[in-house]
């Protein structure tokens, strides 16, 4: 075991949209502007907010799940990932202490309680005065119990609304207060039917990173703030091992990456490019070929729904893509990669051809059709998993296939969750993998092996 001096904090919150987010990006720029160098991670399997955290720090942003992780894998990634920072910021998912399991293990108050990380929690003051002590006495009380260092108040009425809350609570949870956000100057930030709205997709981002940390900056003790982090004890950690080198002789694996398709766990990528790939972007949308020597395929998630019209008329692609997949290629889709490879997407009232590649068509509702942990169990060998392998994904979709879908070839039974049908999910075909499951390289670390030698063996 090795000690390591690591100054960290996580933001957290009694119930979900309480502010959190804001706070940590006004927090995470307003450090990384006075010189600090900021690690950003996020609780949970979330897409978004790490892309607003990077654009924050200008570092990549790390999720930890311990339910899709494992906890050795999320404290090996946070020490990994926390490495040349000089201080990390962990931001919380749903409330504090919300999770599957009843002892709450996998709660970020689980997570901040493996990480040894106190937490700053965001506190929404509406319709209460001095009962949001009550409420930080309750967050203090829940196993697994951790150190709230500071709260922040939000949305308060008035300065007197604000003084009675901070008196109740350092009063009676010992803890101190170390702002108040006034409820006309809450800021958000669009949203839709998959929560917030994209980095790429809104408009005057990183203006709205500015007035994050302007917020903060004036109504927060930021000072304050920054000494928690360094409350923190030492954490005790294996040592965590170096990027192995990749393999001589590169395999090139082209990733679909642009508006439509940008969600991917950055130690997904790092474990490809660990296992010997060359990752090479392309945008779906205005690229109109693959580019040369690619020996595999990874689309990963996005809102593809929000672009056929663009995705659609790019022909030449999706043709192109459909005979690589026939030849043989290894391909691998997960969610929004899956939607692109299906026959056509009905989306608002109007209809798109795709790649035809998957034998169904897709559509949308009102509601989410999976969303959600999943847990699938491999019902069959294949290049890409096992028999009788199990794996812990996530999913969150509102699409599914119509009526009229033809026969597919499954990877997995679903135990948990909805995957492609309610009981199965992970299409094959020849060489390709399409699936709603999102998982994460830690947590199957003989993915990213897989996909590699898979796509190095094969030839065009």
């Amino acid at each position: 075991m090795q000690s390591l001096h690591l100054p960290r904090l996580m933001v957290s919150a009694p119930h979900k949209s309480s502010g959190k987010t804001t706070l940590m990006l006004g927090i995470a720029a307003g450090l990384s502007a006075g010189g600090e160098t900021v690690a950003c991670f996020k609780k949970g399997p979330d897409y978004i907010d790490p892309m607003w955290h990077r654009l924050a720090t200008g570092r990549e942003s790390y999720n930890l799940d311990p339910w899709l992780m494992g906890a050795e894998g999320c404290l090996a990634s946070f020490v990994r990932n926390s490495s040349g920072a000089t201080m990390s910021l962990v931001e919380g998912n749903h409330g504090l202490h919300d999770g599957l399991s009843l002892d709450g293990s996998d709660s970020s108050a689980g997570l901040a309680s493996l990480l040894q990380a106190p937490v700053l929690l965001v506190v929404d003051s509406r319709k209460m005065n001095r009962g949001a002590a009550a409420i930080v006495m309750g967050m203090q009380a829940m196993q697994p119990q951790v150190t709230i260092a500071g709260v922040i108040l939000n949305q308060v009425r008035s300065p007197r609304h604000a003084d009675k809350q901070r008196l109740a609570v350092e009063t009676w949870c010992k803890v101190p207060v170390l702002g108040a956000i006034p409820a006309d100057e809450h800021l958000t930030i669009a949203e839709r039917h998959l929560g917030l709205t994209t980095v790429a997709e809104t408009a005057g981002a990183q203006a709205c990173i500015g007035e994050a940390a302007d917020l903060v900056s004036r109504y927060c003790d930021m000072d304050a703030i920054r000494s928690l982090c360094f409350q923190a004890p030492a954490l005790q950690s294996s040592p965590v091992a170096e990027m192995r080198s990749a393999a001589a002789g590169k395999t090139r694996i082209g990733v679909f990456r642009d508006a439509a398709f940008c969600f991917y766990y950055p130690d997904n990528l790092r474990a490809l490019q660990e296992c010997g790939a060359e990752l090479v972007f392309i945008d779906s949308m205005n690229k109109d070929s693959l580019p040369s020597g690619l020996q595999g395929l990874y689309l990963g998630g996005g809102f593809p729904e929000s672009f056929f019209p663009e995705l659609e008329a790019n022909r030449s692609l999706l043709r192109e893509v459909r005979e690589r997949v026939h030849d043989g290629m290894p391909l691998y889709a997960e969610c929004g990669g899956l939607i692109w490879l299906s026959r056509s997407g009905s989306w608002r009232g109007k209809t798109y051809a795709l790649a035809g590649i998957l034998p169904f068509d897709i559509g949308f509702g009102e509601r989410p059709a999976g969303h959600g942990y999943l847990k699938l169990k491999s019902a069959v060998d294949s290049p890409w998993f096992d028999n009788g392998r199990e794996v812990r994904a996530h999913e969150f979709h509102y699409s599914s296939p119509l009526p009229g879908a033809g026969s597919c070839s499954w990877q997995f039974d679903v135990m948990r969750g909805q995957g492609v049908t309610g009981r199965y999910d992970g299409v094959l075909f020849k060489s390709l993998f399409a699936s709603y499951a999102h998982l994460h390289a830690v947590g199957n670390p003989e993915w990213a092996a897989r996909f590699t030698a898979l796509a190095g063996s094969w030839r065009p």
